[in-house]
């Protein structure tokens, strides 16, 4: 049962943590590339898409620790000093993702959209990519977070997450101070 769990545990890091971990590093530079381009609705349709991608793997990704703990426990290790900073290293970035890099993509690709839309180019209704002419009157109150200094504070913030997890891989393939067999 144990080799299942560990199996499992593997597989979701993979498959859930791989892809949030990706999109969210793409997001940023995305995001610039929108707002430089406004334009172009395939850049804002990027950025939306990487949204996405991290909100759904991020929800995904709880099965990691999960199955990490049911691991942990069926091989007696659930007090070891190596688990225990894992478990406090993938709080932390689960508490990044969450409060930090989520809610700050959100706010940018909500912006982009917001002045995608007051600058009527909203991509088009199938007319060959014609822009939609909207008028929008009164400033939005996401017109602030859509800098690019908010998306250099965004790239910091994810490449902590990023961080907080190859910490965690690290440790999870080192294990020291383990004695089952590392």
């Amino acid at each position: 049962m144990t080799k299942f769990l560990l199996a499992v545990h593997v597989l979701a890091a993979i498959v859930a943590i791989g892809p949030v971990t990706v999109a969210a590093s793409m997001f940023p530079p995305a995001a610039r590339r929108a707002l430089a381009s406004p334009e172009d609705p395939r850049a804002v349709e990027t950025v939306r898409l990487l949204l996405r991608i991290c909100r759904v793997y991020a929800v995904v990704g709880v099965a990691v620790p999960v199955f990490g703990f049911a691991t942990a426990k069926n091989m007696g290790v659930l007090g070891d000093t190596w688990l225990i900073v894992s478990i406090v290293l993938t709080a932390l970035a689960a508490v990044v993702l969450v409060a930090l890099v989520l809610p700050r993509q959100t706010a940018i690709a909500e912006a982009l959209e917001e002045r995608q839309v007051a600058e009527g180019t909203d991509g088009g209704d199938g007319d060959g990519g014609a822009a939609t002419t909207t008028t929008v009157t009164a400033p939005t109150a996401a017109a602030p977070t859509l800098t690019s200094r908010a998306t250099v504070r965004l790239a910091m913030f994810t490449g902590q997450f990023n961080l907080l997890w190859a910490a965690v891989t690290v440790l999870m393939i080192v294990r020291p101070g383990s004695t089952t067999g590392a």
